[in-house]
This record gives structure tokens, sequence and C-alpha cells, in this order.
């Protein structure tokens, strides 16, 4: 994951679970979502659409903006 800033959570837990996320998917997430959420905990959910996955990435950042906490196919995601 070059150049991306992750969270302990994120490289020790997520990237095991869900080995298909890519730092391309997540840097284009922030740099350019398709919606930008900010969570009442103040942690900000970015979409995009992934054609190889065939649904909308959900990556959710610290409130920095940047640091990548978790990501993630989002089922329930409607456009």
């Amino acid at each position: 994951m070059n150049n991306l800033t992750t969270t302990t959570y994120f490289r020790d837990d997520v990237l095991l679970k869900r080995p298909y996320i890519r730092s391309e998917g997540c840097l284009k997430a922030i740099s350019h979502p398709f919606r930008r959420e900010i969570q009442p905990d103040g942690r900000i959910r970015h979409w995009i659409f992934v054609d190889e996955l065939d649904r909308y990435l959900r990556v959710v950042t610290l409130e920095d903006g940047v640091t990548v906490h978790n990501a993630f196919p989002d089922r329930r995601f409607k456009p």
C-alpha cells in the first residue's frame, strides 16, 4: 500500500480479511469520491465505484481525511 497512510487496524485486520482491497482504489476514493459523508464520530466515509468489484467501495478515514481506517464493498450503498 504505497503512498497510503493507514491505521494499524486497517493494516493488521482489514487487509487480512479483504486482500482484494487495493491502494489505488482507496486513494481514488479519497481524492475523487462519488460521495463523501462525515460520520457522527468525525470519521469520513468516501465512496467510489470499482469495476473489478462491481460495487461501490466505502473507504473510511480518520478525521484528517487521509488516514485509511476501513474499506469494504458497500452492498447497501444507493447512489
